[in-house]
């Protein structure tokens, strides 16, 4: 599969079989994140890799959008370290361009996942700080769910009257 038919095929995946993801495929998975662009190569990303079903099924209870968690096989929760933020303006910018290329390596991979939001909302960050006793200075940001999924329908989203050329 090449990336144009990665990003056309990938797909917000809820529902997972229960097939375990072996450590190399999260690794690709983590190296895909840490090739993302950041301001000023800032890259103030770190990583949690959730895989025990109890934790799991914690995550479920971030918020109410947050229940693909209790049946993923892995769950990767993407982190902003302020002490490597030179611009934290654009600190959620460079997160967001990390966990994107989580989900199209998760496609290469075959496998299915979905991007669960966890910044700006206050309760959610609180929680996920909380439940991983988070130090001073990381902040969360993403929480994925991935899995293994025959559920992945491609859906043509292209919208021509979206597009603009020169002028609005």
């Amino acid at each position: 599969m090449n990336l144009y038919e990665g990003i056309q095929i990938r797909r917000s995946i809820r529902k997972y079989d229960k097939k375990s993801i072996k450590p190399e495929a999260i690794e690709r998975l983590l190296r895909a994140a840490m090739q993302a662009p950041s301001a000023a190569n800032q890259r103030p990303w770190e990583f949690i890799v959730v895989e025990k079903r109890e934790t799991l099924e914690k995550l479920a209870k971030t918020h109410m959008y947050a229940a693909p968690t209790k049946e993923a096989a892995v769950s990767i929760i993407v982190l902003g370290r302020e002490e490597s933020m030179l611009f934290p303006q654009y600190w959620q910018q460079d997160l967001a361009a990390a966990t994107e290329n989580i989900l199209l390596e998760a496609v290469e991979l075959g496998l299915g996942a979905v991007w669960m939001g966890i910044a700006p909302e206050q309760d959610r960050m609180a929680y996920i700080t909380e439940l991983f006793h988070l130090p001073q200075g990381v902040k969360p940001f993403a929480m994925l769910a991935i899995g293994y999924s025959s559920d992945n329908k491609f859906v043509d989203r292209f919208d021509r009257s979206r597009v603009h050329y020169e002028k609005y």
